[in-house]
């Protein structure tokens, strides 16, 4: 691994023990007006693998965002070892900043087993070295947009992203609610199947929201235009590297209230179901 871009997400997920059950994290600012869910995700995941034995493995997540995180201060993970039996183990972790909690998160994990395998397979979409590498904003559209988009939006960041169905952020259309996005590590990982696990975490959070914007042709970079991850909660099926490309499929059922449905379904390239995602995000349109 030589990138540093890469090298700093990792570094990101090794969290300091403070005490048997308590770690500390620090925070990326990306550009986000707040700390990146899918930070809190990754770094949530990683303190509660680090209390299992490691003949368990992750099978799911779910998650509620409390609380916006301060991206100036460090978060504190509090892991509550709820129950380790036979076969399976859950903890519960909560993220705390400033005295109060701002996220809660519950994983189960399992000792690896024999069963019925089935899977839904992965749609027909071009390979990602047959789709064009995104374009960037152009500099007369960044120069217009606040300092902290203008850092979002003209960042280089640890995951590459190719999208299937091209897509203008800054003049959307109205378009059915799915999309299907390739994406990976812009450099390679050390072989360990915890810290990818933790770095899928991360990245499951990209783009959820914005599927269920489709349908009503608005964007994340308008002014009045408020979003942000409510609940999320990831599956995991099949072992994976973040590294190789990966396939996110996904589709909005449903918007109301103010609140956006999202389904996603992550797929290896060599069309294995690896990872399942479903999150409820805040789509609040402001009057101007």
């Amino acid at each position: 691994m030589s990138n540093p871009i890469v090298g700093e997400l990792i570094d990101l997920l090794q969290l300091e023990r403070l005490e048997e059950n308590l770690f500390r994290g620090q925070s990326r600012d990306i550009g986000t007006r707040y700390v990146f869910g899918g930070q809190v995700l990754g770094q949530a995941l990683s303190a509660a693998q680090r209390t299992v034995e490691p003949d368990r493995i992750v099978h799911s997540l779910h998650a509620y965002f409390l609380r916006a995180g301060d991206i100036e201060a460090p978060i504190i993970y509090d892991v509550d070892r709820s129950r380790d039996g036979k076969s399976f183990s859950v903890r519960r972790v909560v993220a705390i900043q400033h005295g109060q909690a701002i996220f809660n998160f519950a994983a189960s994990f399992q000792v690896q087993e024999d069963g019925a395998e089935h899977q839904i397979d992965m749609p027909s979409v071009p390979m990602p070295e047959d789709i064009a590498p995104s374009e960037q904003v152009p500099p007369e559209e960044l120069a217009k947009m606040p300092v902290k988009l203008q850092r979002w939006l003209g960042r280089k960041g640890a995951f590459e992203f190719r999208y299937a169905s091209r897509r203008n952020e800054i003049k959307p259309e109205k378009r059915p609610p799915q999309q299907q996005i390739w994406f990976r590590l812009i450099d390679k990982a050390p072989d360990d199947d915890a810290l990818h696990r933790a770095l899928l975490a991360y990245a499951s959070d990209f783009h959820l929201i914005g599927t269920a914007m489709l349908p009503h042709g608005i964007s994340y970079l308008q002014h009045n235009v408020q979003v942000a991850s409510l609940d999320h909660a990831l599956w995991f099926h099949r072992p994976f590297r973040t590294d190789d490309w990966l396939l996110y499929s996904m589709d909005s059922p449903s918007a109301r209230g103010a609140r956006g449905f999202t389904r996603g379904l992550i797929y290896a390239r060599d069309g294995r179901l690896v990872a399942s995602t479903a999150q409820e995000g805040l789509i609040r349109v402001l009057p101007d």
